[in-house]
């Protein structure tokens, strides 16, 4: 089948920058058709074109003065043009602004692009031409790795968390090439914010000791568990979180949500930590004073459990520390800019990043484990001891 020979255009500004290369940057004739991609043969027709022109006599001063005038006009659309395309990589690195240049270049002159972008043209030409980087199979799949590991976190994992996952998957890598894998691949760390306390004490309730006393790190399970509660926007209205958390692991072993913030909220997630867990008379159970855990039945709750009772200082947010960090870290890893139309979307996202957070979540205090690898570890640990 004939096919037809598709040829390619060139601007005039193209083609009087390619001669510019000759003329004003001494580059040979050869030098400047593989600079920009074009054949020596046609680069010589443009070049004695050019001579042609310049050296013909011209006259009159309103034809050369009307030219000028044509030539600033569209010198002035084109780099409306190329700010409109280009303003967004005016803070990226030089190797951005130069794939843009490549682009483009065969439709605005290289050096106005040069100039929008604020590069200059030895440094463009310099970067064109060197050897392409060749990527090989393991890098590329490094790199696939980590956008997959980072998408997996919505963004959250810093270089030393994504450098510890990485080594995971069988990479060996370190923090700061991790760093600059991230950078390269665009992936940014969503900004926190700060996280706020919700519940507040009913006057008339009774209020247990802090016996906790900011000793968050027991050196077996059961011993310790901490909750509280937060609250969560959907546009269908507020929602609210209760979490059971075991202080020696860090997992969350019982959780509730509703939209209202009571009694039967904080119980139901006390309930299930305790059927999961199955725990031993002794067990401390620590939270702030909001009325729900100062409530006659919540304590009711506690006591036939065998469980005591342990409350935060007055106005000491430190006092339950741990939990409210896994607040902010739900919030702020997993749920910003992130808009809920229903409750039921948010409670199946919640539930969602609590299973991430237990079981692929690392934390430095674990000794960069996840909560449920280190309750594995240290079972196995008092096994043989």
């Amino acid at each position: 089948m004939n096919t037809k020979r598709q040829y390619r255009t060139y601007t005039k500004e193209f083609k009087e920058e390619e001669i510019g290369l000759i003329t004003e940057q001494g580059y040979s004739v050869a030098q400047a058709a593989d600079a920009l991609g074009v054949s020596q043969n046609l680069l010589y027709t443009w070049k004695q074109k050019a001579d042609e022109l310049n050296n013909s006599s011209v006259n009159a001063d309103e034809r050369t003065e009307l030219m000028a005038l044509r030539k600033e006009v569209k010198q002035l659309r084109m780099e409306k043009e190329i700010l409109k395309k280009g303003q967004r990589l005016l803070c990226e690195r030089n190797e951005v602004k130069f794939q843009f240049i490549r682009e483009h270049r065969s439709r605005f002159p290289i050096k106005m692009l040069c100039n929008a972008l604020k590069v200059s043209r030895s440094a463009f030409y310099d970067w064109l031409a060197r050897p392409a980087q060749i990527i090989t199979e393991q890098e590329l799949n490094l790199y696939r790795t980590a956008k997959r590991l980072f998408k997996r976190s919505r963004g959250s994992l810093g270089s030393r968390q994504l450098a510890k996952k990485l080594r995971e998957e069988g990479f060996t890598i370190g923090r700061y090439r991790t760093r600059t894998i991230m950078r390269k691949l665009g992936l940014v760390v969503r900004q926190r914010r700060a996280y706020k306390i919700t519940t507040k004490r009913k006057h008339s309730d009774s209020v247990a000791d802090n016996i906790l006393k900011q000793q968050f790190n027991p050196t077996v399970p059961n011993r310790i568990w901490a909750g509280d509660v937060t609250y969560l926007r959907t546009n269908q209205g507020w929602m609210y979180l209760a979490v059971v958390m075991d202080l020696h692991s860090r997992r969350i072993i019982g959780w509730a949500l509703s939209d209202r913030m009571t009694v039967g909220l904080v119980e139901r997630a006390l309930q299930m930590a305790i059927t999961l867990r199955k725990p031993q008379r002794g067990l401390l159970f620590h939270s702030d004073r909001g009325s729900q855990y100062t409530s006659s039945s919540f304590q009711h709750l506690l006591t036939r459990n065998g469980i005591t009772s342990s409350m935060s200082s007055v106005g000491a947010c430190l006092d339950n520390a741990v939990v409210e960090r896994f607040f902010g870290s739900l919030k702020n890893e997993w749920l910003l800019n992130v808009v809920y139309l229903t409750r039921d979307a948010m409670k199946e996202d919640v539930e969602e990043y609590i299973r991430y957070y237990n079981h692929e979540r690392l934390h430095t205090t674990l000794g960069d484990l996840t909560p449920i690898d280190y309750e594995k570890l240290q079972s196995h640990v008092s096994y043989w001891a």
